[in-house]
């Protein structure tokens, strides 16, 4: 507006800011003399964050921001939503990234079979590729720096006799890039995780019936080729029992070390969240109608079978083969029904109880926890389990079985479960691990599984859970936005990672999205032409994000605030020019 023109009322001009885009919106003080008298005015800015952006009024300003105007900027300006750079140099499928904890190097995993290492620069380059089909890969599908930076953690699926497909995991030394060790890793996407610096956690699994089998967790040391013969380099962490065709997959390690000071508290929601703690969720409910109903009370922790009148359970395991051979079973129960109660009565008292207060206490608490996905109706993982590490149990000294255990401690419990009602097709921690978020496709409300090899139909819809590691509670409302669409059988997991003060996640619709953490909305999609499978932020600048699709890129993202520091860095190319034709000319 002109100086001296008519002037707008504050309403009519803040209804006109309503429909301009950020930049307009953000830019249009350099021309509107009017613009100055109220950019500063916080009621008119409150107003138009809520009505843009959408959020609930009762979700108050994000705890760091300094005025709603600065924080109207700050979901404008820095989202890495400005595309950059595209990385072409995987000729197959790109599933996984992964950063180091200094944010110079990450690693990318694909189809093609290789690990390539990436240094990260004022324009991204590749450092380093290892090929691993001649350790007879398939191909790689995961990657983790250690604590140190020292050593990377590479997972990928071994093909062994007769074609026959499992897991292993490779330890590859950063100062050189040789490899350092491999460690067999069964199914193959429990992934594996480091524990310290110098030990790494890999699966296996034993087959105990048809859908009945027992997965064993294993603490191993990264340099197993170099250490003496008379030091442990492999000791078993846990063993547990999986029942109706499960498996333990997706291990991580959470430190409880940081959970009094958190990097942002999402305590708008906690204050709403009932105050008892909540050992076992059901999220089947995904509807306004159901989250208006009174929440049913927590289910215990650890689901136990019926104590049938205190019978022991050998005797009971003995009057249940009595009630069969003699016709007293009514309904006829079929193989898998009659499989799966004799586990369970078989487990009742060979099982290790779950260790006593599992929530931390002391701010220095140097406890861990083990997190991985797991089930107990079918094969499709629908549950989180969560198993403390002990400060013992987190060397290979000592026996190389684990620790002794009486004969009747066959299995370990969890010591928490949360139940998703849905396939688990992502986990990631915030930096901080005080909070879990988990994409989950949810199975249809009130569905009944009758058999464990024919898991519910899932949803096209992601939903992403947040979960407080310390509270054990569900903490916010679903996030929603992104899609899937292959069937259970065929659904893969999708990577998400999580920043300060945002989380993005990839997604089978073609696009990886954002969405900022305090105020619980989608804030950007970022385009590819396939599947995104894996994004991952700098841990050190949260305003850089990468995403991995099946259409073979890794593609660079940076914020709008970013892009234009970058570019002022950058010589401009007329006074280049400029100078040249000087020295031509002397």
């Amino acid at each position: 507006m002109a100086a001296g023109g008519p002037r707008l009322p504050d309403t009519v001009l803040f209804e006109i800011f309503l429909y301009l885009d950020h930049a307009d919106v953000l830019s249009v003080g350099l021309v509107c003399q009017q613009w100055h008298a109220v950019a500063r005015d916080e009621f008119l800015w409150k107003e138009l964050f809520y009505r843009y952006y959408r959020v609930s009024r009762d979700v108050p300003r994000h705890p760091a921001a300094v005025s709603w105007y600065d924080e109207f900027q700050r979901l404008y300006d820095t989202i890495p939503c400005v595309e950059v750079q595209a990385l072409k140099e995987h000729n197959d499928q790109v599933l996984h990234l992964s950063f180091s904890h200094s944010g110079c190097l990450f690693a990318s995993c694909s189809k093609d079979c290789t690990v390539k290492i990436w240094s990260n620069e004022l324009d991204i380059s590749l450092q380093h590729s290892s090929n691993m089909r001649p350790y007879n890969w398939s191909y790689t599908q995961f990657s983790q720096f250690n604590s140190d930076d020292s050593l990377l953690l590479v997972s990928g699926v071994f093909v062994g006799p007769h074609n026959s497909s499992s897991g292993e995991i490779a330890v590859i030394s950063m100062e050189n890039f040789t490899l350092l060790s491999r460690v067999r890793n069964k199914p193959y996407d429990v992934f594996g995780c480091w524990l310290n610096e110098t030990n790494l956690i890999s699966g296996n699994l034993h087959r105990i019936g048809r859908i009945t089998s027992c997965s064993v967790l294993w603490l191993n040391n990264a340099f197993q080729g170099i250490e003496s013969e008379n030091v442990n380099v492999v000791k078993r962490l846990f063993k547990i029992q999986n029942l109706n065709a499960s498996t333990i997959r997706t291990v991580m390690v959470a430190d409880c070390s940081r959970y009094d000071s958190p990097d942002l508290l999402l305590d708008y929601e906690e204050q709403l969240a009932a105050s008892s703690t909540c050992p076992v969720f059901d999220l089947g409910s995904d509807s306004e109608e159901e989250e208006a109903k009174p929440k049913q009370p927590p289910e215990p922790a650890v689901q136990e079978l019926p104590d049938a009148g205190g019978v022991p359970a050998e005797d009971g395991l003995q009057q249940f083969f009595d009630d069969i051979m003699g016709g007293h079973m009514r309904p006829a129960m079929t193989d898998t029904e009659l499989e799966t109660k004799v586990a369970e009565l078989f487990v009742r008292n060979r099982t290790k109880p779950p260790e006593p207060n599992l929530l931390p206490t002391d701010s220095n608490s140097k406890t861990k926890y083990l997190i991985f996905t797991t089930g107990c109706l079918t094969y499709s993982p629908h549950q989180i389990g969560i198993k403390r590490i002990l400060p013992h149990q987190m060397t290979t000294a000592g026996p190389v079985l684990g620790e002794e255990r009486r004969s009747d401690e066959f299995f370990d419990s969890l010591d928490h479960v949360i139940d998703i009602h849905g396939h688990i097709i992502g986990m990631g921690l915030s930096p901080d691990h005080r909070y879990l978020y988990v994409n989950s496709r949810a199975w249809p409300r009130d569905c009944v599984i009758s058999d464990p090899m024919q898991p519910p139909p899932i949803a096209e819809e992601i939903d992403l859970h947040v979960f407080d590691l310390k509270t054990m509670k569900e903490v916010k409302r679903a996030l929603r936005a992104h899609r899937a669409y292959t069937p259970n059988e065929e659904c893969f997991f999708i990577f998400l990672d999580v920043s300060r003060d945002f989380v993005a996640s990839g997604a089978e619709d073609r696009h990886g999205y954002i969405w900022d953490r305090h105020y619980n909305i989608c804030l950007a999609k970022l385009q590819h032409d396939n599947v995104v499978n894996s994004v991952a932020f700098s841990p050190v600048e949260q305003e850089l994000l990468l995403t991995a699709s099946d259409d073979t890129t890794i593609k660079v993202w940076r914020s709008p605030r970013a892009v234009r520091i970058r570019q002022a860095r950058r010589p401009r190319p007329r006074k280049l020019l400029f100078s040249w034709l000087m020295n031509q000319k002397s």
